[in-house]
């Protein structure tokens, strides 16, 4: 059974007390309508990977409209704004990603029928926008003074091939940041603070190439030697737990003219990750020892040509390890039980908080849906068919701000609950 440490417990009790907290939270409720609206809009703008100027030039208006001090695009695309605490707590970064997964011209408009909102890309990570700006009128109407500065970003690059981009370039700019709040989860239920690492690459086989029957047995083929490869790798086994995953995702050789040739090249794509940095670390010696063993083997039956291959690597994601019982992981537990949602544990992860969880900072990743039936659950996330559940969704938002205030503290009352920060 999960316990609560004393100390977070009574910080939690103390901070929801607070008259300030109190009327955000009912103020998060009765804006609902406001946060809908802003998704809607939001998720019209489309922006996929690499893409996503036009969106973030708006969540830069609408920063400044909601008082964010210094709103500038940084060098990664990222829409970054201050809002200004007491100067003597932590720098609690909190972001929402603008990429969706969806080429241009997909988003055709938003239905809002049988209690969700139905558009691609409304969910992933458009909800998060709109979260943000609810939050950040949450604390204006409010007038809460932070003791801790929080910088709201609107990251880049997050989804597929963009490899979390965005996070890693405003990271890597900026220091100074001590805690780190994303929102990018379907099912709020979910506490997500490990982070599942994760490789993607290329690899070709080279040869000579030739004639399919006339050039028979005088050279190595390329695409067996790769076929050979995928066949090892399929008869891997890894650990569930920690959960540890591969993937041969694209096999590619020869061309539609030159069925009967053969090919010079081939290429696969493959993609491992695991909970565990050191069984991700097993996993990518054996891929490769696999690789080059199928290549042996192909200039061996042969005896002529020599396989050679290379490889580049496309994407690579961090992860690490943070224990369930951090400050925030126990704040973000008792925020949900407040709320009557029973937390689930989440066995790891692939969102932006991957990035700050490599680096040591104190991070978690929030959710954006409530969603406590199937219905609700199966929200058809990365389909053109995705949809967002409405009914209560401001608990999501209300959760994302007991966590913010938990991590930012507030002046004259409390510190951040994460020690030393």
């Amino acid at each position: 059974m999960y316990q609560v440490s004393e100390r977070v417990k009574k910080q939690f009790e103390y901070t929801m007390s607070i008259p300030c907290v109190k009327e955000a939270m009912k103020f998060i409720q009765e804006d609902e309508r406001n946060t809908i609206e802003e998704q809607k809009e939001l998720v019209l703008i489309e922006a996929p990977t690499g893409e996503e100027e036009k969106r973030a030039a708006v969540m830069m208006e609408k920063f400044k409209a909601l008082g964010l001090e210094n709103v500038h695009i940084d060098r990664g695309g990222n829409v970054v704004g201050l809002r200004r605490g007491s100067g003597k707590g932590p720098k609690v970064l909190i972001e929402g990603h603008l990429d969706t997964v969806f080429p241009f011209g997909t988003v055709h408009g938003v239905e809002e029928r049988d209690g969700f909102l139905y558009a691609p890309g409304i969910g992933d990570d458009t909800r998060a926008l709109a979260m943000l700006l609810g939050l950040l009128r949450a604390l204006n109407q409010n007038e809460i003074k932070t003791f801790g500065d929080i910088v709201f970003v609107a990251t880049t690059r997050e989804e597929g091939m963009g490899g979390l981009g965005g996070m890693k370039d405003f990271l890597n700019d900026n220091d100074d940041i001590d805690i780190s709040l994303t929102i990018d989860n379907n099912d709020m239920s979910a506490l997500i603070f490990e982070a599942t690492s994760g490789e993607t690459y290329e690899v070709n086989f080279y040869g000579i190439g030739g004639h399919a029957f006339g050039s028979f047995g005088e050279m190595a083929q390329p695409i067996h030697a790769a076929a050979r490869a995928v066949a090892k790798i399929a008869d891997f086994t890894v650990p569930s737990d920690p959960k540890t995953s591969f993937c041969v995702s694209n096999f590619h050789g020869g061309t539609a003219a030159g069925v009967h040739a053969i090919a010079s090249q081939a290429t696969i794509k493959f993609n491992f990750r695991s909970n565990s940095p050191e069984e991700l670390a097993k996993l990518r010696t054996k891929i490769f020892d696999a690789i080059e063993e199928a290549c042996r083997e192909e200039t061996e039956k042969w005896g002529k040509d020599e396989i050679t291959w290379d490889k580049n690597l496309i994407s690579q994601v961090p992860g690490g390890t943070q224990d369930s019982h951090t400050p925030l992981v126990e704040s973000a537990w008792l925020g949900l039980k407040s709320l009557d949602i029973e937390p689930v544990f989440h066995k790891g992860g692939c969102t932006n908080a991957n990035v700050a969880v490599s680096k040591g900072i104190p991070s978690i990743c929030l959710g954006r849906a409530f969603a406590p039936d199937e219905n609700r659950k199966n929200i058809m996330n990365h389909s053109v068919h995705e949809k967002f559940p409405i009914t209560d969704s401001y608990k999501a938002v209300q959760q994302a701000f007991m966590v913010l205030m938990m991590a930012a503290g507030i002046d004259g009352e409390t510190n951040s609950v994460v020690e030393g920060k």
